[in-house]
């Protein structure tokens, strides 16, 4: 089942959450303005599909394309992820111009908390962000917690993931290569935009794809302008969501609504990846004007379009002290 959130044209103020139907019909769920409503009383996988059953049996609302499609759902928290391999390899060498992956990374399934508060939709256009010369896309999947639960195994862990969404983690990696060096991890160079969409697809309709390992084997397919930059398979992924899950729920606890990010896939599903393979930023940044199509099979796509963003606001360098003390 997939569910959408949107809003009319004529009525940008109102929200409804709806089941959208092969051909794109929506259902909408009377009385709900958010998929955070049905998730929060944590009846996991189960309560959203008796709730989806249930707005299958009133009146069809508008097609998908007389809506403005949103974020299928505000995020609790964001996890992002890094579990493929060739990315961490291809971003080193750009970023770091170092080649190989850390020894390190094979330990644990490393991820970082990203801004839940700008998350965009599937069609949104996306601003640049401030200061930045090099901003970039990275293709990946998130899943959706529907359940409580802390230091929960992998087994456990299937239970509490209720569905996926397609992941844009917008980034600009010049503000990203700059602060890294403090060694703190990511943050104005991952602070803007976030798009998720365009449906929530609940983690049934999914099992046909998984192997026998575990992973869903998933096309995943980049587009900038209607030209292929790249190509994966969700499935190369070295740590299954349920892992992931397992992870980030170990001595504290995931909450419904909580998204965490595979992280960016291989072969292409970012530029900087591909500057550096290559030892060039080609293709270049992203610019205003340029359309980023990302699409994986069995969810759907997401299509958005760089827009100019605002000026940075100046801000000094920090002080260099004396060190003087009473």
């Amino acid at each position: 089942m997939r569910f959408a959130t949107y809003t009319p044209h004529d009525r940008p103020h109102r929200t409804h959450v709806a089941v959208v139907e092969p051909d794109g019909t929506l259902r909408p769920l009377p009385g709900v303005g958010s998929l955070g409503e049905l998730l929060v009383g944590g009846g996991g996988l189960s309560a959203l599909l008796d709730a989806g059953a249930a707005a299958l049996g009133v009146p069809p609302g508008p097609h998908v394309s007389q809506v403005r499609l949103l974020p299928p759902l505000r995020p609790t928290s964001v996890r992002d992820f890094v579990t493929f391999e060739e990315h961490v390899e291809g971003v080193r060498r750009a970023v770091d111009g170092v080649s190989g992956v850390p020894e390190q990374w094979y330990a644990a399934p490393t991820f970082y908390f990203t801004n839940p508060h700008a998350v965009f939709g599937p069609h949104d256009d996306i601003p640049v962000p401030p200061g930045t010369a090099a901003l970039d896309f990275e293709l990946e999947v998130a899943a959706v917690i529907g359940r409580e639960g802390s230091d929960l195994t992998a087994e456990q862990a299937r239970e509490h993931i209720v569905g996926y969404t397609v992941f844009n983690d917008w980034s600009a990696r010049d503000l990203q290569s700059a602060e890294m060096r403090v060694g703190l991890g990511p943050c104005k160079g991952k602070d803007t935009a976030t798009t998720l969409g365009p449906y929530l697809v609940t983690a049934d309709e999914l099992e046909p794809y998984r192997d026998g390992d575990g992973f869903l084997r998933l096309a995943l397919t980049a587009e900038i302008n209607g030209h292929v930059v790249g190509r994966d398979l969700l499935s190369n992924m070295s740590w299954t969501f349920e892992e992931m899950v397992t992870y980030a729920s170990r001595g504290t606890r995931v909450v419904p609504g909580d998204v965490l990010g595979s992280g960016t896939c291989g072969n292409g599903g970012c530029l900087a990846e591909l500057w550096g393979r290559r030892g060039e930023q080609s293709p270049p940044p992203l610019q205003p004007g340029d359309t980023v199509t990302l699409t994986v099979e069995g969810i759907g796509s997401v299509t958005n379009t760089v827009v100019p963003g605002p000026d940075p606001v100046p801000l000094p360098t920090g002080r260099r002290r004396s060190r003087e003390r009473p």
